[in-house]
Parts: C-alpha cells; structure tokens; sequence
C-alpha cells in the first residue's frame, strides 16, 4: 500500500512552532510520588493535569511497566488520588483519593482491578504504608483536642441572635500559610488491619505526630519522628526519633539538640537510618545522614565528607548501604552511599514538580535494585524515568510532547560570574527569546528566587519560558544563601540579609549586558518571597532598573517577624535578638529603611491570605511609594496564600500581571 503523497509532504515538513503563552499553562502534566513495584517491574505515579475550567489541578494514579511499556491509567476523572504505596507482595495498591467526597483510603487488587474503601474517617489520612508482613496499614489522623476556653457565656434567651462566640487563642503557632488559622487538632499515628476494619490510635499525647517514620522489620513497632518537649513552640526544630508498639509502649531513642527526623529501618531490623542536624541557631544547617543500632545506641555521623543537604533516604535491598538525594550547583542528584560514607553520584537530573519556576523539587523509590523518579530538563517537567547503579537513566514517559511539538522554548544557557563584592563565584542561567538573534538587542528580566535558603537551576520553569517567549533574556542566578553549594555559601547571609547578595545580582546583570544583545534601556526585575525583599532592596539602592515587580516581599523585619506564621523560627534563627532589643538591626535590613530613594516604578503582588509574609508588608511599602508619588500599584490575588501560583490561573495571572506593567514602562525601540 503507497503512502499518500500529502501525508508523505506533512511529515516531512519541519512543524512549525507557536509560542508558548499563558493559557497554555492549562495544558501542563507532571508526575510525582513514583513507586516501584517490590520486583521491580512496574511503577506507579500520579500524573497531575490542569482543569481549565475548573482553574483547579487534579492527580490520578498511572502505571507504566519499567520498560516503558503499557503505560495506563488506574483512576480518572475530575477528583484526586495520591500516596500510592504497594503492597509488600505487589499485588495491591493503596492510596488516598477523595472520589466520594472525603479523603479516604483505598486499596486496590491489580490482578482483578477491584478496589475497595477502607475508611470512613474525618480527618485526610496521610503518611499510609504498610507493614512488612502485609498484616498492617498505618497512616496520620487529625485529633481533636479539649477546647481552650477558659470564660463561659451566660445563656442566651430563647430566640435571641446573638453574635457567634470568641475565638480564644494561646498557641504559639496559632495560622499557617496555606492553612489559615489552626483548630486544636493534633495529628497522631493509626493502625488498621490490611483487610480493613477500624483504625486503631496508636499514639495518645499532646504532640503532634504528623512527621515520618518506619516500620520495624518485625512489624511489631513503628519508629517515628516527634518534638514531645514541654516547650516544643520554642524550639521548632528539636525533634527526637520513638519507638512505638502496636500494642501502644513507646521508647525515646535520641536525645539531642536538633532535630532527628526521617527514620528508615534497615531491611534486616539492625539498624535505623535518619536526618538531622546538631543545632547552632545557624540560619542555615546542612541536613545529614546519620545510623544507629535498632535501641537507639551507637549513633554516628555517615555523609560528615558531604558539604551538602540530604533531602531523603532509602535503604538497598541488602541493608549495605542507603540512596539519597541532595542538591549541589543547582541539580537534585540521586547518590548510593555505603555504611561507611562512601558516596557515589547516579544522576543528576531530578525534579520538575514545580512547573512555575526553577526550584529544586523531586521524588523516588527503590526496588531490586532500581531507582524510579522524577526526571526533568529545561524542556520538560517532571516524567518517570528509572536508573541503576553504574547506568543510565532511561525515560519512561512524555507527558509534554503533545505540547512542546507545536510551541516554541527558550534555550537555557548555564554561566558562572564573579561576584563584584569579593570574587565569590555565582552560577545563574540564560533563558533566551527562541529564535535568538544575538545581533537584536533584548530587553533583560532578572527573576530573584525565595527562600532565601533555597535554589534555582537547570530544570523547566513555566514563568522563565513565558517571559522569554515575551521577548525577555531572563536572568536567574543562586546569589549566596542559596542552597546547593554548602553550609558556608550559604551561611554568608547569616543575620546579614540583604547583603552582598545585591552585588552577586549586579553582577550577573553586568556579565549579561556584556554579552552584546541587551538593550541597557530596558532592564526590569522581579522577585517573589525572599526574591521580593531583593527586589524592594535594589529599587532603594539604584536607579538602573525600568521598572520592578515586588511579589510577597519582607519590607519590614519587626513587623514581618512578629506576624508571620514561624515567628519562633526568624526571630531565633534570622536574627541575633529579638526586635524591641535591637530595633536598628531589624531596620537597617528591611527595605522599606530606604523606601527614600526609590524612584523605579514598582508593582506590588501578594495573596491576601498570605500568612508566611502576610499582605500587611506589601500594604507598608505600597503606602510608602504613594506618599513620595512614585508610580506603583498593588495586586492583591484573591483567594490565595504565599503560594501564588497554587491554582494555574494565577501562574497565568501572575506573569500576565508582570509583564503588563514592564511592557508599560519599556522604553520605544
């Protein structure tokens, strides 16, 4: 049979790309959580698409041979399914789903696809797995506490309408970003038996027990991460490791200042991996990897040769050794690391579940040997690609092709500058316009990364490709304080941010406009979070910039530390003393100390229900600007807390926002 010659002419010819826009945010996939099977033959994820009409995200449960083969779905439909864990037999799954309504437990048989609901409980049920016989499942429930009120009302009359009662608070941490205000509830480990039936409370305390921990080989305990001290509000980070039996006995394995978290029993049952770190009130510590017998004795540092954080742990098959992942120069890499502390890299290419911008992110799991993650580039979010030791990796899905066939990326230049304050070497990346021509002249957007202990790097970013599809070199760099680079790079902000960090931006601007294809007349610059205190920063410190975008910004240290969700945490980990000790150390680090000498026209953005740097900051620097007629305006997005672009139509929003009030101050070409 001849193929038809228009179809020959289709194929042949190059497929001509559209820019990638906003709405096309909407069309975005990306995986997380990938389990694999115990034999390794199979992995299941949750592959996450956008509902357009709808503006909300939902997860469904996919299966993909390790091949990459018979790649299926397991649930559908406009509802969310997550925390897939297989069975120790691999012949059941059990995940979370609210397809009722409610957040319940569901366990699946994969030979016959029957599932079942396990739970009819109140609370969201998280951190499931099972036990290493398969007899058990234990998860974390809310509790309700006993109410706090300590006046009671007289009885109203019959009929009256009187206003609802007070609310009493005493907490210390009393709101929490994305949450609102707390209830009383504390979260406490549970058991059930793996054929159903009625959750057993495993822990009765006034602490929280919503952390991680692991089974026992034997299945006859769990250990589990806790801050049980009386004064656990005051030291957020002093966390110990406890054994727990079924039968409900607890043991207090550690007993250090800091916090000890992440358990993970060894296979045979000898021994108990877990992260930590000993406390020096830094504002920034490596997280390390640490072993100790199954009583909790002989503990001992194991990666003390890793200048870097460890950000999660497995054990290999044989209980020689553990996996681990950690960032390093802006890359998540997956390592083996031997009970001695012998590390070697395996790859260096996860993440991608944060689709708006750069930041390190990414899952795992082993089985036989084999690694399944999440992979990403700049091209891409996060797919389901697997790895052994000494291989390489191989990519198992695309969940974007049918997307970046027809639409047009930047291409991501990596470059190092040195910085103009002392020398220190910066790594930051190029995003450039697609069709590049480096004879035009560009305008140029530095975009500032949060945290502040955090990092960008080589991986997809929604926000990055639509400024540069706008016709922006997008600048984005790790200025010290960024993670990735050991605890001495970033403890160069140590009680002294900002700082020099204003300079390790300058001068990756500079080493940019020197490239020759920057039009000097329109630089902007934006930043969010710890990226919004840099960014109101540089409007108090030069002039060179057009215009600015300021996005849930610090502007005022006394006021951000004293409502801010984690007060406890800055004012002992960010600071040296607490603000009406030291007024002048708080002021002469917040931007709004020189709210004086702005003159670029500045947006603000926020969440209104931003509880991490709460909309009051934005309001301050706004008001400010309007009282010396600097020309600013601020957006305030309804329904939204520190994480912006939580909902797809405000990452679409937030960067239709930004570039409509540069493109409103960019000179005439």
């Amino acid at each position: 049979m001849k193929t038809p010659l228009l179809l020959v002419a289709m194929f042949a010819a190059p497929v001509l790309a559209d820019p990638f826009s906003p709405l096309d945010v909407f069309d975005l996939e990306y995986a997380t959580s990938p389990q694999i099977s115990p034999n390794g033959k199979q992995i299941v994820y949750v592959r996450t698409a956008m509902d357009i009409k709808t503006d909300h995200s939902y997860g469904n449960l996919w299966l993909v041979n390790s091949n990459g083969s018979q790649h299926r779905p397991i649930t559908s439909g406009p509802n969310n399914a997550s925390s897939p864990v297989w069975s120790p037999d691999g012949k059941q799954l059990l995940y979370v789903s609210d397809k009722d309504g409610s957040n319940q437990l569901y366990l699946r048989w994969l030979d016959s696809g029957d599932t079942a609901r396990l739970t009819n409980v109140t609370g969201y049920p998280t951190n499931i797995s099972f036990s290493p016989d398969g007899k058990w499942i234990a998860f974390t429930l809310p509790v309700a506490a006993p109410s706090n009120s300590f006046a009671t009302m007289p009885t109203k009359p019959k009929g009256a309408q009187w206003e609802a009662d007070a609310t009493v608070i005493d907490d210390m941490f009393y709101r929490a970003d994305g949450a609102g205000y707390l209830n009383d509830d504390i979260r406490q480990l549970f058991i059930m038996s793996a054929s159903g039936g009625t959750p057993h409370q495993l822990t009765h305390s006034a602490y929280n027990h919503g952390g991680a921990y692991s089974w026992d080989a034997d299945s006859k305990s769990i250990v589990y991460s806790a801050n049980e001290h009386d004064d656990w509000e005051y030291q957020a980070s002093n966390s110990e490791l406890y054994r727990v039996t079924i039968n409900g006995k607890t043991t207090q394995l550690t007993d250090r200042n800091g916090p000890d978290n992440s358990p993970n029993v060894s296979p045979n049952g000898k021994y108990i991996a877990y992260l930590g770190f000993d406390d020096q009130k830094l504002g920034y510590q490596n997280v390390s990897l640490y072993l100790m017998n199954k009583d909790g004795s002989g503990a001992k540092l194991i990666s003390s040769k890793l200048d870097r954080s460890i950000n999660d742990i497995a054990w290999d098959e044989h209980s020689d050794g553990l996996y681990l992942s950690y960032d390093d120069q802006g890359h998540t890499k997956l390592a083996y690391t031997t009970l001695s502390g012998k590390l070697n890299d395996i790859t260096d290419d996860v993440g991608g579940e944060d689709i708006g911008r750069p930041y390190a992110s990414g899952s795992f799991s082993v089985a036989d040997g084999q690694l399944a993650y999440t992979q990403t580039s700049t091209n891409h979010p996060a797919d389901i690609a697997i790895v052994r030791k000494g291989d390489k990796p191989k990519r198992l899905t695309r969940l974007n092709d049918d997307l970046f066939t027809f639409k047009s990326l930047g291409k991501v230049q990596e470059f190092w500058v040195k910085s103009s304050a002392d020398g220190l070497p910066i790594q930051g990346w190029r995003v450039l316009p697609p069709n590049f021509d480096p004879k035009k002249r560009y305008p140029l957007l530095l975009e500032i990364h949060g945290g502040p202990f955090a990092n960008y790097g080589e991986r997809f970013a929604a926000e990055m490709q639509l400024y540069a599809n706008a016709g922006y070199v997008v600048v984005y760099i790790n200025p010290r304080g960024s993670t990735s680079y050991g605890a001495d790079f970033a403890n160069k902000i140590h009680h002294n941010y900002p700082s020099q960090d204003y300079d390790d931006l300058m001068s990756a601007v500079d080493d940019t406009i020197a490239q020759g294809y920057i039009d000097q007349d329109n630089l902007f610059v934006t930043g969010g979070s710890g990226g919004g205190v840099l960014t109101a920063w540089i409007v108090g410190t030069t002039d060179r910039f057009r215009a600015a975008v300021v996005a849930k910004p610090v502007i005022n240290w006394a006021s951000f530390v004293l409502t801010a969700d984690f007060s406890p945490y800055f004012t002992e980990y960010w600071f040296d003393k607490m603000p009406w000790e030291d007024p002048m150390g708080y002021w002469q680090r917040s931007p709004l100390s020189r709210v004086g000498n702005v003159t670029t026209p500045t947006m603000l953005m926020t969440g209104e229900q931003d509880y991490r740097t709460p909309i009051s900051e934005t309001e301050q620097f706004y008001q400010a600007l309007k009282l010396r007629k600097v020309d600013t305006a601020m957006v305030r997005i309804a329904g939204s807390g520190h994480h912006i672009t939580a909902r797809p139509s405000n990452l679409m929003r937030k960067v239709v926002y930004v570039l409509a009030w540069f493109d409103k101050h960019k000179t005439a070409d």
